[in-house]
């Protein structure tokens, strides 16, 4: 957490400037709070997402700026599927086309704890 000069209300406008600089999606802002998170993909099947929340409160004349991210990580869960195909008297016939039904499974979660990280984010 940092103080800084102004409002609360500036200092989170502030911040979402920031994240939207940075590539952020913005997912809700308003005076007392911002949400904006990113996704990353560094290997093909690897998906990551990092949300980032900033909170702002007064303190006196200032605004005390509280900041935490959390790094999600999926991966491609791909599932092959198998297709009916229904034969008059003869009933239904079940035949592998290929086919995958893929989809992203969250594999971890964890806060980022890395001060540079931070640091970087109030500069």
């Amino acid at each position: 957490s940092r103080t800084v000069e102004g409002r609360p209300a500036e200092a989170c406008e502030a911040a979402r400037r920031t994240l939207l600089s940075q590539g952020y999606a913005i997912a809700r802002a308003d005076d007392a709070q911002v949400e904006g998170n990113k996704n990353f993909q560094p290997r093909e099947d690897d998906h990551e997402q990092l949300v980032l929340r900033i909170s702002c409160a007064p303190r006196g004349g200032q605004a005390l700026v509280f900041v935490s991210a959390v790094q999600d990580r999926y991966a491609l869960k791909k599932s092959p599927t198998s297709a009916s195909v229904g034969v008059g008297a003869l009933g239904s016939v079940s035949l592998p086309f290929g086919s995958n039904d893929d989809s992203l499974v969250k594999v971890a979660s964890s806060t980022v704890t890395d001060a540079e990280f931070y640091r970087r984010f109030f500069q």
